[in-house]
């Protein structure tokens, strides 16, 4: 009985090493989206492998972030990069995310190592950001810990629009985000 479960602990041992062997070190490829009117800042932690495939913010169809946002300014579901640039522009919000570069593995925010911020100054600097808020536990704990240090600004943590989210419903999630229109 004791050989097989040492046997167990090294098969065990040797999965958790083939999936750390499994991420990757990821460079941010989406440049920040903002203009000098904007006045929310909206992090995320860092896009997932879909984002990265379209070039732009919350790729994954089951992300709800564009169906809270455009729910909460009152405007249809923007489709298109485009579209989501110019809704983004229109309504003063600039989007990006905190983390520059990082080892991860697929998109699992869980498996982020190693990471690098993002340099904010450049928007804090053009944008009139009154308020910076982040997207989920995940962006808030790497705000806390890379990015407020350096800046010296606070965030509020919004729910995340992730689909791994399923305790918040559409409808609560637009509620809790219907404070970035105040």
């Amino acid at each position: 009985m004791g050989e097989e479960k040492a046997g167990d602990n090294i098969r065990k041992k040797r999965k958790e090493h083939a999936k750390e062997s499994m991420r990757e070190t990821v460079m941010h490829p989406i440049a920040p989206v903002f203009d000098p009117d904007s006045n929310v800042l909206i992090l995320g932690s860092f896009p997932s492998v879909k984002s990265r495939e379209q070039g732009f913010f919350y790729g994954h169809p089951q992300n709800r972030f564009w169906k809270v946002t455009a729910g909460v300014c009152g405007e249809t579901v923007p489709q298109t990069v485009e579209e989501k640039r110019a809704f983004l522009l229109r309504n003063q919000i600039a989007v990006w995310d905190v983390i520059a570069q990082c080892e991860i593995k697929g998109s699992s925010d869980a498996s982020i190592r190693n990471a690098v911020a993002n340099d904010l100054s450049e928007i804090l600097s053009i944008a009139k950001i009154r308020q910076i808020y982040v997207n989920g536990k995940t962006a808030e704990k790497l705000f806390l810990k890379y990015t407020a240090p350096v800046i010296g600004r606070t965030c509020i943590c919004l729910p995340s629009t992730s689909p791994a989210n399923a305790a918040w419903n559409l409808e609560r999630l637009m509620e809790a985000w219907a404070q970035i229109r105040s």
